[in-house]
């Protein structure tokens, strides 16, 4: 340990309250509604990355007109690693309003838990990590080795500046790895760490099946219905056994070895009492067991359908235009690109005489990712969670995606570890977000932990992973 122990450094309390007013800037990066919100969130990271002694302080823009992403760094330890420690600082859009307990952006403690827009992905578990940085620095004037901050504005879009800032500042951003604030632990009755998530893509489909909305006396019948003909190409997507239809779509998928899956088999896990919590049952291909299908399957997912009529009362129209969001989850052998153009023939072949087409809207499109079973940084998060929660972590994969892992690796060649404090049932992208006050003072102290191993550490043990 450093020689004054940076643990006594943790004022919880003012951690909480600065926690209230980082997520009480709405910093939904989807709504162009939300901009100012976006603007205060960098503000308020800027100020505290100062505060806790970050140099080189500065917003780096993609060039796509998106949101920045934030920098720093603290490079005074030669010698040791460096580390780009990632979060995010957006959040999505607080809809439904009404299914809120509490006000979405006005942190409110309830049995034990934190409620907000965010608090679990990412600013809670983000601020945790800082928390950490900020501890160290405290106790000693100094951090156990080199640290770059890299928090980016669009993780929760898909991350569309990204792979313009990652390759416009190579060498401000080169580092021997990146510890990410991002993640999520699987389960809070379990000690287990992230070794692998799912790639994503997605877009937008529009159909057009007449110049205007048409009166359904007049035309019923007679004229396609544009909500009837996308409600067939939807249902089409899929078969009797939940199975994806596109063409090709499972041909380059890559199981996992034996023992990894005889590994997963011995997890405990009740896939009945799993979807009992939210009030849904088992679904999915019928070869596979919960697990498999949310770690090792790839999806297809229908995010939102809309069109015609949507107000109180009725209107009697025959739609002319229907619309909707579509996401895939990859897993490890599929390229993005193959998918992505193997997904829109096939769309666009189901679409009848008549029937105009448009794609719109595509976002992420990234691949599945898995870190190195041996690589040192892996090893030092599993160290540390064992020393501070007892028990030696289990190894899981998430079934959610992280962009930045894809991306890092294929432009800075460097992997990426997991170590977030924020939980997979805790609500995040739905009403009552919620994080567990436990998750702060047991994510402080195993970040503390995890910065003293990696200060044992040396750049020879990551050129070697």
């Amino acid at each position: 340990m450093s020689a004054s122990n940076p643990i006594d450094q943790h004022n919880r309390d003012q951690f909480l309250d600065e926690l209230k007013t980082y997520l009480a800037c709405q910093s939904v990066s989807t709504d162009p509604a939300f901009r100012s919100g976006m603007d205060a969130a960098r503000a308020f990271l800027t100020e505290l990355l100062n505060e806790i002694g970050f140099g080189n302080i500065q917003e780096l823009d993609g060039g796509v007109g998106g949101h920045n992403a934030l920098y720093g760094e603290w490079l005074k330890k030669p010698g040791k690693p460096t580390l780009l420690v990632y979060g995010h600082y957006d959040v999505q859009p607080p809809d439904p309003l009404d299914q809120w307990i509490s006000e979405p952006f006005d942190m409110t403690e309830r049995d034990g838990r934190l409620y907000a827009r965010g608090i679990s992905d990412d600013k809670g578990p983000t601020m945790i990590a800082l928390e950490a940085l900020r501890c160290h620095m405290r106790a000693n004037n100094e951090l156990p080795f080199n640290v770059k901050i890299l928090l980016e504005g669009e993780e929760e879009t898909g991350s569309p500046s990204l792979p313009n800032i990652l390759s416009q500042n190579k060498d401000l951003l080169k580092a021997d790895a990146i510890l990410s604030a991002d993640g999520a632990r699987w389960r809070a009755d379990l000690t287990a760490i992230n070794v692998g998530s799912r790639g994503n893509g997605g877009f937008e489909i529009s159909l057009k099946t007449a110049d205007l909305d048409l009166h359904s006396g007049r035309y019923g019948g007679a004229v396609p219905n544009a909500l009837h003909e996308m409600a067939r190409v939807i249902a089409a997507l899929h078969d009797a056994d939940n199975r994806i239809t596109i063409p090709g779509f499972y041909d380059d998928v890559i199981m996992p070895d034996a023992k990894t899956e005889a590994d997963l088999h011995a997890i405990d896990f009740d896939g009945v009492a799993w979807t009992d919590t939210i009030g849904a049952v088992e679904h999915g291909e019928s070869d596979f067991t919960t697990l498999q299908r949310l770690w090792d399957r790839p999806t297809l997912e229908v995010n939102g359908m809309w069109g015609g009529y949507q107000g109180a009362g009725s209107k009697t129209v025959i739609p002319n235009e229907a619309h909707a969001k579509i996401t895939m989850r990859l897993v490890p052998g599929q390229d993005p690109e193959k998918i992505r153009e193997s997904s829109k023939t096939y769309i666009q072949s189901l679409c009848p005489e008549g029937v105009q087409l448009t794609f719109s809207g595509d976002r992420g499109w990234t691949k599945a990712y898995a870190v190195p079973p041996r690589h040192p940084l892996l090893l030092a998060a599993e160290q540390a969670l064992e020393d501070t929660l007892e028990e030696k972590p289990l190894r899981v994969r998430v079934g959610a995606t992280l962009p930045l892992s894809d991306l890092v690796r294929n432009t800075l060649g460097i992997d990426t570890v997991m170590f977030s404090f924020s939980t997979a049932d805790e609500q995040f992208h739905a009403p009552n977000e919620f994080l567990r006050l436990s998750a702060v003072d047991d994510g402080v102290a195993a970040w503390i932990r995890l910065l003293d191993l990696i200060g044992e550490q040396t750049p020879a043990d990551y050129r070697a992973a």
